[in-house]
């Protein structure tokens, strides 16, 4: 199938992945715009699956300090070359992380940053929450796993929803970047400060 550079172009604009790519993807899905695109989204996924163990030496540390000069952000963003680090994209994105990091306050990166003590005792609490209501043995469990899901997502950075896009969670807006640059991406460190 003979595929035009206008919807290449057009695919290229909604995603930023390269031009190449988004004519594999419109070649794999006939042309289908949208079909494409959730095609380049799951490729970004094994993309970012594969450079995950690659050494993420180079990034830049940014600052946010919110208008009411009451919060402030320091983020640690990390990739693979200079060159990523001073690319826009990649300034553009440290920012965003940052703003949504004094938004959203969370207090780990990942749910493998969660000390286990503090797993425990919302275990504990979530179960004696749903004993109080009643509920079945059999049910209790799924109720307890689900509550736990639910408040990882709330304190974790990679799973909270994008404030400035609540379909993506910060884990696939990092995902997106890693596809667009080519490089492994991962947040360092980060501290929020406020008043």
């Amino acid at each position: 199938m003979e595929i035009n550079a206008q919807l290449v172009k057009e695919l290229r604009d909604k995603t930023g992945v390269s031009f190449g790519k988004c004519k594999e993807a419109l070649v794999e899905t006939g042309g289908d715009l949208a079909k494409a695109e959730d095609f380049l989204k799951k490729q970004g996924a094994k993309i970012a699956a594969k450079k995950a163990d690659r050494q993420t030496s180079q990034g830049l540390v940014e600052a946010y300090i919110h208008a009411s000069g009451k919060i402030g952000v320091l983020v640690e963003l990390l990739c693979e070359t200079d060159f990523v680090a001073r690319n826009e994209t990649f300034k553009e994105m440290s920012h965003d992380i940052a703003m949504h990091i004094a938004a959203m306050d969370p207090r780990y990166t990942g749910r493998e940053d969660v000390p286990e003590e503090v797993l425990s005792k919302e275990k504990g609490i979530f179960k004696e929450q749903v004993k109080s209501e009643g509920k079945p043995a059999e049910v209790a469990d799924k109720i307890v796993e689900g509550k736990m899901d639910k408040y990882l997502a709330e304190i974790c950075l990679l799973e909270q929803p994008f404030i400035k896009d609540p379909s993506l969670t910060i884990g696939k807006v990092i995902e997106e970047k890693i596809t667009k640059l080519g490089e492994n991406i991962k947040i360092g460190k980060f501290v929020r400060f406020s008043i």
